[in-house]
């Protein structure tokens, strides 16, 4: 019989952080990939050592939160500014099991609005030190693409 965990989203939320001295702690290198087409990258594109070539490097901490993640893509990607741009966050991590890469997402954040995901940090979606983070832009004037969670009804 097969076990299936039960965790929700909210529970992970409110496993407490440790807080982290940005002082005393050294930060850790985020590579980052970015499209500008509404999807995430597939994950074959990070197959047998390839990544994508849209690549940002990133030093920052496992406290960072989607929203200051969100803005310092905005400061390289002057396009992203805009007031309604859609900003979708992926894990990408190596899944030793079938040995390839798998896409986990985490949430999204929207350009000049306060959403839900706004202070959701890479610890707490269990990030760890080695993956990469994948964030689909979307730019105001199209509508993000359905959540495949969601119905379109």
């Amino acid at each position: 019989m097969a076990l299936e965990s039960r965790i929700t989203q909210e529970e992970i939320k409110k496993e407490p952080e440790k807080p982290i001295d940005r002082e005393k702690t050294c930060p850790l290198l985020l590579r980052v990939f970015t499209t500008n087409s509404g999807r995430h990258h597939r994950s074959d594109e990070f197959a047998r050592g390839n990544v994508p070539s849209s690549e940002l490097q990133i030093y920052t901490w496992m406290d960072a939160t989607l929203k200051e993640l969100t803005s310092l893509v905005k400061e390289v990607y002057p396009e992203a500014r805009k007031k309604g741009t859609h900003f979708s966050f992926a894990i990408v991590f190596p899944d030793p099991r079938v040995k390839m890469y798998k896409l986990k997402e985490i949430g999204s954040t929207v350009s000049g609005r306060k959403g839900l995901d706004d202070a959701m940090t890479l610890q707490s979606q269990r990030f760890q030190i080695g993956d990469y983070l994948d964030i689909a832009i979307t730019p105001p004037n199209r509508a993000p693409p359905l959540n495949p969670r969601m119905r379109p009804f």
